[in-house]
């Protein structure tokens, strides 16, 4: 077998022989990428005529996943069918691997939106922050937390949102992130990790995904992840230990009432933030989100279960001893779960990790941005 020049570029072997098991089915036409996780497939439905996504995790992650429990979680995420989630269209085993099929979605990644443009309108921001709320809750109902999400992850298309890779989320969140973690694979990305996926925590639930998705809206709207570092240890421990820098130190126009919603979502203990998805996305879509407060009032949104809560009280009564106290108990858990290969610019790792070729998002699907491949 011929070995590719880097671990981030597909296997020349690997799409040689996937297009002779495939060939009844899906012509492959050219592989467009590779990440930490997979590498993705630009193919033709020979059955239905249409251009489609093929995404063909690494073997090493199968291996450590379990082949046939990799290939029935990914099966069952087919069932995933929600406008901002990207749909698994069929799956299958090759060479005793799984893949899996998706739309080739014509588009951009919210992370090219964001390199190009910085900061993105108020408006926009908290509808596209909203739509992928409304995704996770849903998915969330179904047994699914994503883990991993990320501006990569996030697909712009017709002016809309879609969420993807909960294939590889189901089978990693069924077969236990311990174990990735342990054989070297950092299940999460730095900049938007929970505080509990940092300290390699086993319960992780949709709050922590609450939480990296109120990452991508602080960078939404600041032009700039809310930690910084010049390693991944650094902005892993910040997310222990740091407050998330107040947005409007960044930018004015957000409103007070926004930055209070943003900051519950942040919190470093679970119980002390929205309680799921879809709380987070009433929040934000509560009528007078673009409102400022009354001046010296500091009001947390109500959840709906009763008035809103001074912020003052809060940090006394809830961010106390407890938080204090998961940071101590935490932070010399960072070191042992990054591995040396992870610490290197910021370096997104883990479930969707980045691919390599410029013209295809981490995503199972792909996009045209005039790169040739």
């Amino acid at each position: 077998m011929t070995t590719p020049s880097s671990p981030d570029e597909p296997h020349p072997a690997d799409t040689a022989a996937l297009s002779g098991v495939l060939a009844n089915r899906y012509r492959i036409e050219r592989a467009i990428g590779a990440g930490g996780m997979a590498t993705v497939y630009r193919a033709r439905d020979l059955q239905h005529d249409t251009t489609v996504a093929i995404k063909l995790p690494r073997p090493e992650l199968v291996m450590q996943l379990g082949a046939d429990r990799f290939a029935r979680e990914i099966q069952i995420s087919t069932q995933l069918q929600h406008p901002h989630i990207v749909p698994v269209f069929d799956s299958g085993t090759f060479e005793g691997r799984p893949f899996y099929v998706m739309p080739f979605i014509e588009g951009e990644t919210l992370e090219q939106r964001l390199k190009r443009e910085g900061a993105l309108p108020i408006e926009e921001a908290l509808e596209l922050t909203a739509e992928i709320a409304d995704g996770l809750a849903y998915a969330h109902r179904n047994g699914f937390i994503h883990r991993d999400v990320k501006p990569a992850n996030v697909l712009l298309a017709n002016g809309h949102a879609l969420l993807a890779d909960f294939g590889i989320a189901r089978a990693v969140e069924r077969a236990g992130a311990q174990k990735l973690t342990e054989s070297g694979f950092a299940i999460g990305t730095v900049d938007y990790m929970s505080p509990e996926q940092a300290s390699a925590s086993s319960e992780v639930d949709g709050r922590s995904d609450v939480y990296s998705l109120a990452c991508v809206l602080y960078e939404m709207l600041a032009g700039q992840p809310p930690f910084a570092g010049s390693t991944a240890r650094s902005v892993m421990a910040r997310h222990l230990i740091d407050p998330p820098p107040p947005v409007r130190t960044v930018r004015a126009k957000v409103s007070t009432r926004l930055e209070q919603v943003l900051m519950k979502a942040m919190e470093k203990v679970p119980v002390d933030r929205y309680a799921g998805a879809a709380e987070f996305r009433a929040a934000l879509r509560h009528p007078g989100i673009l409102d400022d407060l009354p001046t010296g009032t500091a009001r947390l949104p109500s959840s709906g279960r009763g008035p809103g809560i001074d912020a003052s009280t809060v940090a006394s009564s809830r961010r106390g001893w407890r938080a204090v106290a998961a940071a101590v108990a935490t932070i010399a858990v960072v070191a042992a779960v990054l591995t040396p290969w992870a610490i290197r610019n910021r370096i997104e790792v883990g479930v969707g990790a980045p691919l390599s070729t410029g013209n295809a998002s981490s995503l199972c699907l792909a996009y045209r941005n005039g790169a040739t491949g």
